[in-house]
């Protein structure tokens, strides 16, 4: 049978994407579109693509009452904390696009799943960014000096981006990197050495003409290894990703931080 899937942020830049690939996929079915725009338009029309009898509506409680296998969510970090305790509530899974979140975030937002016994996935669902985090956690294994950099458009209001503060927090649990020169000895204001995430440092660059990029740098004396993901205007690199997150979801209790440990499993 088709996984029945509820999109949350349907009109959204990756929303669409993913309504249309689920109304051309025959192993997924459309059970529910949440949205602030478009309210009660097809949600197929709404998109570009043939109506598909499911409207759009602003009630995402409603929506989840059609029980559907799992939530998809590319809405806002404002919305889903209410977003996940409704989706718990039914013990339906969820796949959280929405970027945002902090470390302490996604330790609640684990424990929540536990009880309600399902499973939750969160990340960047590009492929190539999965393979950013699983190349970057093996190097962090060998190299012991290491720290990120992002790179977004002006208007990104998010420092770090999700994708580069997960890195981080990732491969601080790999290790923690050595860092030559502590906050004492720095010479000039400490914030030109970046914010702390993972126990490294984190730099954002906002600029027009910046595609979304995350850079893993890592150094020894004579050498550096540069690990970059490139992200430029089209969402729909995130779709595959997202929907084999759904899958893969069903079998899974608590949450699962990363595509990259969905594809290849966790660390060691």
């Amino acid at each position: 049978m088709p996984l029945a899937l509820c999109i949350a942020g349907a009109t959204g830049g990756v929303g669409q994407c993913l309504v249309r690939a689920v109304l051309a996929s025959d192993r997924f079915r459309l059970v529910g579109a949440v949205a602030r725009r478009g309210v009660g338009q097809d949600i197929g029309t709404a998109v570009g693509a043939p109506a598909c009898g499911v409207a759009i509506g602003d009630d995402l409680a409603a929506a989840l009452d059609r029980r559907p296998a799992a939530l998809i969510d590319y809405t806002h970090p404002s919305a889903i904390k209410r977003h996940l305790a409704l989706a718990f509530a039914r013990k339906i899974p969820v796949v959280i696009g929405t970027t945002g979140l902090t470390d302490a975030d996604f330790a609640a937002i684990d424990a929540d799943a536990r009880r309600a016994g399902v499973g939750v996935a969160t990340g960047n669902f590009a492929v190539t960014a999965a393979l950013l985090q699983h190349l970057a956690k093996i190097a962090a294994r060998h190299v012991p000096h290491w720290e990120v950099i992002d790179y977004a458009k002006a208007e990104k209001p998010d420092v770090p981006s999700g994708t580069a503060r997960e890195l981080a927090e990732e491969l601080g649990r790999v290790r923690a990197p050595v860092v030559h020169l502590d906050d004492a000895q720095l010479i000039g204001p400490l914030a030109a050495r970046g914010a702390s995430f993972g126990g490294a440092r984190v730099h954002s660059v906002r600029l027009p003409g910046c595609p979304n990029t995350v850079q893993a740098i890592f150094g020894l004396p004579g050498e550096r290894l540069t690990i970059t993901h490139e992200g430029y205007q089209d969402q729909s690199i995130y779709v595959a990703g997202t929907l084999l997150a759904a899958e893969r979801i069903q079998a899974i209790e608590g949450l699962v931080r990363g595509l990259d440990t969905l594809l290849f499993g966790a660390a060691d």
